[in-house]
């Protein structure tokens, strides 16, 4: 997959109902994580068709605020509220695909009425922490190629201990490199304009077979 594929408007087949079986590594929510890897962008990347289109209708979402940190000081109090958030809003939603609940092949919004893909369970999830106080300037929108080869979204939460991905896929909250996925790009930190992640592979994608 080439950059350009960065600037393209990806559809997300997103639609899971059951964990992944991949060997990683999980945390409790009593469980401080230890130190691990960032991804850093390689560049700029062009953001979805849908996302412009969720900004357009909510712009307040997509605003950057410099004045917020780009990553969380990682304690047990900010720790406990991602792990309990990624569990609550993936046992809350029901996941169905944007054709089935909307009749088109890709929107991105909140799931208000229980139900929504991905993306809109990541949004969920990322409305909810900020509410929590953690600072939504180190809390991502990521673009990933799943362990099927599909466009998937999670939400990056950036931290002083490596940058860790919920996801509406498992329960567990895991560092980006134990996921299995590859990284296309993610919203960027400085700008509302997203950064390409260069199609980085999780180094557990060749222990998945």
């Amino acid at each position: 997959m080439g950059k350009a594929f960065a600037g393209m408007g990806l559809f997300l087949a997103c639609l899971s109902v059951v964990a992944l079986s991949l060997p990683a590594r999980a945390f409790s929510g009593t469980e401080m994580p230890v130190a691990n890897a960032t991804i850093e962008p390689v560049g700029p990347a062009g953001p979805t068709p849908a996302w412009i289109a969720f900004c357009r209708a909510l712009p307040q979402e997509c605003a950057t605020d410099a004045s917020e940190p780009a990553m969380i000081v990682l304690d047990a109090e900010s720790w406990n509220a991602i792990v309990a958030v990624n569990a609550h809003v993936n046992a809350s939603i029901l996941s169905v695909t944007d054709q089935d609940h909307w009749g088109v092949a890709d929107r991105w919004d909140y799931p208000d009425d229980g139900m929504g893909d991905c993306e809109d369970i990541q949004l969920l999830k990322r409305r909810l922490l900020t509410q929590a106080g953690l600072p939504r300037r180190a809390l991502r929108m990521t673009v990933v190629i799943d362990e099927l080869g599909a466009g998937h979204a999670v939400l990056m939460v950036r931290t002083d201990r490596g940058d860790y991905i919920l996801d509406n896929k498992r329960n567990d909250v895991l560092p980006w490199h134990e996921t299995g996925y590859r990284y296309v790009k993610r919203e960027g930190a400085e700008s509302e304009e997203w950064v390409w992640l260069g199609n980085q592979a999780a180094p557990l994608m060749t222990a998945t077979k």
